[in-house]
């Protein structure tokens, strides 16, 4: 039995998200990734006019005539939402969790989904896989998937994103539209993350803090690892340590968004103190512009 108190939460989210997919998101999502999902459907030979980006080099290359791919388009998308449900988004340092906002951007996108007819799947990982609901259609749907994300309790608290990455390559077997909600403090994921922007249309939605970004002077503290239970003792009032420690991310979040850029990976950073509408909002005008 779902607590009471789950199913307000699922029913405020439910009219928060909604609203703004009435008002902004309807039109943005659609325009964006409708229509985009294709399926292979025949080759024929090259004719005048053709997109030499589709000729077919294996094909050409045994017949020693050009021939190129024929797609036809998909009616309706999968999106899949992948969401990071380790120890590391229970932090917030203002109002709200990175998790809590992670929950109410997948529900943005799920309702964006079924909105447009869609089918909507939901991966909740650690550094396990604590959850797979199938994609399916419909509102009743959608509030399932707003449940799971609000009830479940991850059994591990680490991160594995490249886990995740290939369990959905292994479920997933057609092109889809795949959200990555999570905060992205993992190594080792980044050959699966370009093999799963190839097959499929991939988006990264990166959720910070901003007392992750520059640290604030709160003297000397014992800090733990909310992932690996390991502690240490920092002291924020020093200068020197919390620019040291400011540096450091820095070159990491630079390292991130080079990576990124090498796949071809799109990315939507987030901060948990600013209101997550209008980097989604950017973003989707942005894509509709290179597509």
């Amino acid at each position: 039995m779902i607590p009471r108190q789950i199913l307000k939460k699922v029913k405020r989210i439910e009219i928060r998200t909604r609203g703004l997919v009435n008002d902004l998101f309807g039109g943005e999502y659609h325009s964006v990734f409708k229509g985009r999902g294709m399926t292979f459907s025949e080759v024929r030979e090259y004719q005048p006019g053709d997109d030499i980006r589709l000729i077919d080099w294996n094909v050409t290359a045994r017949t020693g005539t050009p021939f190129v791919k024929v797609f036809e388009e998909e009616r309706e998308l999968t999106v899949y939402l992948l969401v990071d449900i380790s120890a590391s988004g229970e932090f917030g340092s203002g109002q709200q969790l990175k998790r809590d906002i992670g929950v109410e951007i997948a529900a943005v996108l799920g309702f964006s989904a079924i909105k447009n007819n869609d089918k909507v799947g939901l991966i909740l990982f650690s550094d396990e896989i604590e959850k797979y609901v199938v994609p399916k259609k419909g509102k009743s749907h959608v509030l399932r998937v707003i449940r799971e994300l609000l009830y479940v309790s991850p059994e591990r608290n680490g991160t594995s994103l490249k886990n995740a990455l290939d369990y959905f390559l292994k479920v997933a077997k057609r092109r889809s539209v795949v959200f990555v909600i999570s905060d992205f403090l993992d190594n080792g994921y980044w050959s699966s993350l370009k093999i799963l922007n190839r097959k499929h249309d991939a988006v990264g939605i990166r959720l910070f803090d901003p007392a992750e970004v520059r640290l604030p002077d709160f003297g000397l503290a014992k800090v733990e690892d909310p992932e690996t239970g390991e502690t240490f003792w920092i002291d924020t009032s020093s200068k020197s340590e919390r620019e040291e420690l400011e540096k450091r991310i820095d070159n990491d979040m630079e390292k991130f968004k080079r990576e990124s850029r090498k796949i071809g990976f799109d990315m939507i950073p987030i901060m948990t103190n600013l209101d997550y509408v209008e980097p989604l909002l950017s973003f989707f005008k942005m894509r509709e512009k290179r597509f």
